[in-house]
C-alpha cells in the first residue's frame, strides 16, 4: 500500500479547513462531521483558531483510501501565517491546492504556486464554493490555465472521458505515441505525468455540501505514486512544538530506512541525542509507535538540538522557505518582568517558528519581534500570555537617534569649589560615521602629570555622553586631551570627573550639531506596473534608490530610507501591489536627520537646564565656589592650551550655537557694541551665542558682496516691521503721504523680489491694533507671509513673542529702526537689522536680478 503526505493549502478563506474535515469524514476517518463556523472542525485544536475561523498552525491527520495510506497536513491560508505553510512543504510528496469558485485566482495563490514549483512538488488543484452564484467552472478553468499553467485539466467525474484522455496524452510526446497507438492512457501513465509536474488535476465541487469530495479521494488514490527511499535512515525535520506537558516535539518527515525508540540520532558532528518517544498525531491526539517508517510523519521526544529545516541521517538537503518577516514590532513587557529572564522564553517561540525573529537589540535597548503582520501579532499575545502567563504588548518601536558634530571644537571645564580644583581642555572633533566615540591625548606631561591624564581619559569612557538638540547619545566624535590644570593639595578623582563632563558639555555647545537617525537598507520586489508608484514613495520618504532591475515577472528596488518614515510600508506595499510585493529591511547606518527641526521641537530638550549634564563651569573666590556659564568660561579659564581652531580664507556661514544658528555681519559695529553695553546694564548678559562669532566674522577680510551671496540659508528667518519700514524709507514715505495701502504694495513687491533671491522665510508684519473687532489675519503671497496683527496687539509685541519662538531653532533677523525693540530681540538670541540694512540688501538683491536678466537677454 503506498504511503503519502498530502498538504492541503489555500488562499485565505478559500474553504481549505472545510475540505480537510470532508476528506476525513469521507474516508471514514471521523464519524461527525466538523465546521469553522460552529467551532467543531477535527483540526482546529487551537482555541484562537475556534474563535477566529481560521488555521493558525499546521495539523496532521490520518486517512486511509483503497490504495493508499495518507496523512493529511492543513496548513494556514493567511498570509501572516506563511511561514507555517512553507516548513510545512518540506514534508509533503503531493499538494492539494484550494481555489474559491468566486474569487478564483488571488494573489496568496499565486505566491503558493510559485512556492510549489520551486519545490518542484506535485499538485491536484479543487475549486470549491461552486454551489455558490457566480462560480462557472468554464471560466474558472480558463483562469487557472493562462495564470497557473495550461496543463490545468478538468479531471471530474461528469467530464469527457474521451476528452479527457486526449488532454492529458498531449502533455508528453511519448505518451502521445502510446495513445494514438493503444487508444487509451493507463492510470499509471497519468500518475507519472502528474508526479513530474506535466498534469494537473483539477476537480469542482462544495466541500461543505461534500460535493466533489470523492472524485478528489479517488484521484489522489490512483494518480500518486509513492516516492522511492532508501533503506538508510533518513529524516527530515519541519516543525518544533511543545504539548501541554511542555515536552518539546521534534516534528519528522521521515525520508529514508527506519527510525525506533531509544536510537540515536545526530544532525552534525556536533551533538548525538536519543529518541526517547514517537508520537503518531491525529488531530488533537496521538498513540505511541516503537518504529517510525520511511513516509511517515511523526513527532518524536528527546530531542534538544533540532531546528526546523534539519535534515537527520541520509535525508538529502532542500532549499529554505523564501518568504520572509516584514516587520519588527517591539515588545512591551509589564512592570517588574526583566528582559533578561523573558528573553529564554522567547527563544522557544522562535525555535518553533524560524520566521518569528527575537532580536535583543543593545542599540535600541528593546526587544524586537519580526512577524508577518497584525494578526499574527495578536496571536503571539495570546501565545505568550498562555505559554508564560505573562500579558505583554507591542509598539512598532523606537526610534532612537543620536548626534555628532560637523566641525572641530574646543571645551573647557573648570570645578573649582572651595578646596576642590581640576581644569580639563578638551578638542571634539567629528569622526567617521559608525565609529563610535574615540579619546585620545596630547597633553604634556609637564603640564599634567599621567596619572591625571589617564583618570582623564576613564571619566570619558565610563559615560555615555549625550549631545544638546535632544538629549540622544553622542557618537561619531573624536575627544582628544589637550591640556589641564591639578591642585597639589586640593585636587581629588572626583574633581576630574567633574571638569572633564563639563568640558564635553562647553565644547557641544559651541559646536554645530547635527542630529542622526537610522536608516533602513531596504529591497523592494514589486510587479513591473507598480515600479514609478514605488519611485515616487521612496522619494517621498527621503529615500534614495538605486536603478531598478527587472525580473521575469517583477522588478527590484534597492536603496535606503529613514527607519522612521519605512517603518509601516509593507502595508502600502501589500496594498497597491495587492499581495504581490515584498519588501524586506535590515537596521543600516546612522545618517543626517531629515526632519531635525521636528524632533527638536517635539523632544522639547533644553541643554541649559539638564542640571545633570551641565555645561557651565564652577570657579572660587573670596573662599566660595561660584557658578560661570559655560560660553564665558574661556575668558575666565586658568589654563591657555595656545591650540587655535583654523581659520579659513573666507569665513563660510558657520553655525556656533548649539542649535547651529550663525550671526549676521553688520554695518555700525560701534553701534552694537553701544547697544550691546546698554542692554547688559539693564538686562544683564546677552544670551546670544552669535554674538561672538559675528564680532569675530568683521575681522575676516571679506566683502560686503561676498558675505551677502553667503550668509542666507533657505531656513532663516526675517521678520519685517511693516510700517516702520514703510516710515523709513523716503520713497515708500512719499507714497504713503497719499495712499497707505499703496505703500503697502510697494513694499510687498519688493520684498518679493528680495525674498526669491535670497529665499529665506520671509514674515512681514502690519499693526491693526487700533482696528475695532479685529481677529487678526495672515496671508500668503509671492513666497511672503504677510500677517495682520488683531486688535489690542502692536507689530512690536507680534514680532517680539515671534523671535523668541523661532530664534530657539532658527536665525532670525528682525528688520525694525525701533531701539527698543532691537534691545528686546537681542535677548531673545535674534539678530537686529536696521531699515537702511535691509534697503541695501533689496538693492543688491534688485542688482542680482538685473543681472541675470540681462544674461539671458544675450
Amino acid at each position: 500500500m503506498k504511503r503519502l503526505v498530502i498538504g492541503i493549502l489555500a488562499h485565505v478563506d478559500a474553504g481549505k479547513t472545510t475540505l480537510s474535515e470532508a476528506m476525513l469524514y469521507q474516508a471514514g476517518s471521523l464519524r461527525k462531521l466538523g465546521r469553522v463556523d460552529r467551532g467543531d472542525a477535527f483540526l482546529d485544536t487551537f482555541a484562537l483558531e475556534r474563535e477566529r475561523g481560521i488555521t493558525i498552525f499546521s495539523k496532521q491527520a490520518a486517512l486511509k483510501l483503497p490504495h493508499t495510506e495518507l496523512t493529511l497536513l492543513d496548513t494556514p491560508g493567511h498570509v501572516d501565517f506563511s511561514a507555517e505553510m512553507e516548513r510545512t512543504l518540506q514534508a509533503l510528496d503531493c499538494a492539494v491546492l484550494v481555489i474559491s469558485g468566486t474569487d478564483g485566482v488571488q494573489a496568496h495563490t499565486l505566491t503558493l504556486w510559485r512556492l510549489l514549483e520551486r519545490m518542484q512538488i506535485p499538485v491536484f488543484l479543487f475549486v470549491n464554493k461552486m454551489d455558490l452564484a457566480g462560480a462557472g467552472r468554464m471560466d474558472v478553468l480558463r483562469e487557472l490555465r493562462l495564470r497557473l499553467h495550461e496543463s490545468c485539466i478538468d479531471f471530474s467525474m461528469d467530464a469527457d472521458r474521451e476528452s479527457l484522455q486526449e488532454n492529458i496524452a498531449v502533455c508528453d510526446e511519448t505518451l502521445l505515441e502510446r495513445y494514438l497507438a493503444e487508444g487509451v492512457v493507463q492510470d499509471s501513465d497519468i500518475a507519472l505525468q502528474v508526479a513530474a509536474r506535466r498534469v494537473f488535476p483539477c476537480y469542482f465541487g462544495s466541500a461543505l455540501q461534500l460535493n466533489g469530495v470523492d472524485a478528489l479521494l479517488d484521484g489522489l488514490d490512483r494518480y500518486t505514486v509513492m516516492p522511492a527511499y532508501p533503506s538508510e535512515f533518513g529524516a527530515r525535520v519541519f516543525k518544533i512544538a511543545r504539548d501541554e506537558k511542555e515536552n518539546r516535539l521534534t516534528y519528522l518527515k521521515m525520508t529514508g530506512g527506519r527510525l525506533c525508540v531509544r536510537e540515536s540520532v545526530s544532525g552534525n558532528k556536533d551533538w548525538k541525542e536519543k529518541v526517547n518517544q514517537i508520537r503518531l498525531y491525529s488531530g488533537a491526539k496521538y498513540q505511541t509507535i516503537e518504529c517510525a517508517e520511511a513516509g511517515m510523519v511523526v513527532a518524536v521526544t528527546g530531542l534538544t538540538q533540532t531546528r526546523p529545516g534539519m535534515v537527520l541521517g541520509s535525508a538529502e538537503d532542500t532549499e529554505l522557505p523564501v518568504l520572509e518577516p516584514v516587520l519588527t514590532y517591539e515588545l512591551r513587557l509589564p512592570e517588574g518582568c526583566d528582559p533578561h529572564t523573558m528573553l529564554p522564553k522567547l527563544r522557544q517561540l522562535e525555535e518553533e517558528d524560524p520566521m518569528l525573529r527575537v532580536v535583543w537589540n543593545e542599540t535600541l535597548g528593546a526587544i524586537h519581534m519580526q512577524l508577518m503582520g497584525e494578526i499574527q501579532l495578536e496571536i503571539l499575545t495570546r501565545l505568550i500570555e498562555e505559554r508564560f502567563g505573562i500579558t505583554v504588548a507591542f509598539d512598532t518601536g523606537n526610534i532612537v537617534y543620536k548626534e555628532t558634530i560637523a566641525a572641530p571644537v574646543v571645551g573647557i571645564g573648570h570645578f573649582e569649589p572651595l578646596r576642590h580644583y581640576a581644569e580639563v581642555h578638551l578638542l571634539l572633533e567629528p569622526a567617521e560615521r559608525g565609529s563610535g566615540i574615540a579619546f585620545d591625548t596630547t597633553c604634556s606631561t609637564d603640564m599634567l602629570d599621567l596619572n591625571w591624564q589617564r583618570l582623564i581619559l576613564t571619566h570619558l569612557s565610563e559615560k555615555q555622553h549625550c549631545g544638546i538638540l535632544t538629549g540622544a547619545p553622542l557618537t561619531d566624535i573624536k575627544i582628544t586631551l589637550l591640556a589641564g590644570r591639578a591642585h597639589l593639595k586640593h585636587t581629588e578623582g572626583g574633581d576630574f570627573r567633574e571638569a572633564t563632563y563639563r568640558a564635553v558639555r562647553n565644547g557641544l555647545m559651541q559646536a554645530e550639531n547635527v542630529l542622526l537617525e537610522p536608516y533602513y537598507a531596504f529591497r523592494l520586489e514589486i510587479p513591473a506596473d507598480c515600479v514609478g508608484r514605488a519611485m515616487s514613495d521612496i522619494q517621498r520618504m527621503e529615500g534614495s534608490f538605486d536603478a531598478p532591475e527587472p525580473k521575469a515577472d517583477y522588478t527590484v528596488l534597492t536603496g535606503t530610507a529613514p527607519v522612521a518614515l519605512m517603518r509601516n510600508y509593507w502595508t502600502e506595499v501589500a496594498a497597491y501591489t495587492k499581495g504581490m510585493g515584498r519588501l524586506s529591511c535590515t537596521l543600516g547606518e546612522y545618517l543626517p536627520c531629515h526632519n531635525t527641526d521636528e524632533i527638536v521641537a517635539a523632544t522639547g530638550y533644553d541643554a541649559e537646564r539638564d542640571v545633570e549634564n551641565t555645561p557651565d563651569s564652577v570657579f572660587c573666590a573670596h573662599g566660595a565656589g561660584y557658578t560661570v556659564k559655560w560660553n564665558e568660561v574661556k575668558q575666565n579659564a586658568h589654563v591657555d592650551t595656545g591650540w587655535r581652531l583654523p581659520q579659513p580664507e573666507q569665513q563660510p556661514a558657520a553655525p556656533v550655537s548649539g542649535t547651529g544658528r550663525t550671526a549676521r555681519p553688520l554695518s555700525g559695529i560701534e553701534d552694537d557694541k553701544e547697544l550691546r553695553a546698554l542692554f547688559e546694564r539693564t538686562y544683564g548678559p546677552i544670551k546670544n551665542r552669535g554674538f561672538e562669532a559675528f564680532r569675530q566674522s568683521h575681522k575676516q577680510n571679506e566683502t560686503l558682496e561676498q558675505l551677502y551671496v553667503t550668509r542666507i540659508r533657505e531656513d532663516d528667518y526675517l521678520l519685517v516691521d511693516g510700517y516702520n519700514i514703510i516710515f523709513s524709507w523716503d520713497e515708500l514715505h512719499d507714497i504713503a503721504a497719499g495712499d497707505i495701502n499703496a505703500a503697502r504694495e510697494a513694499l510687498v513687491n519688493l520684498l518679493s523680489n528680495y525674498q526669491a533671491v535670497r529665499k529665506c522665510r520671509l514674515i512681514v508684519v502690519f499693526d491693526a491694533y487700533k482696528v475695532k473687532g479685529g481677529v487678526g489675519s495672515i496671508e500668503k503671497r509671492h513666497g511672503l507671509n504677510i500677517v495682520y496683527t488683531k486688535e489690542a496687539e502692536t507689530a512690536d509685541m507680534y514680532i517680539e513673542q515671534a523671535s523668541y519662538d523661532l530664534s530657539r531653532r532658527h536665525r532670525v533677523r528682525v528688520a525694525t529702526s525701533d531701539g527698543m525693540e532691537q534691545m528686546i530681540i537681542l535677548g531673545h538670541g535674534a539678530e537686529r537689522m536696521s531699515a537702511n540694512e535691509l534697503k541695501w540688501e533689496v538693492e543688491q538683491a534688485n542688482r542680482h536680478i538685473d543681472t541675470v536678466v540681462q544674461s539671458l537677454e544675450k
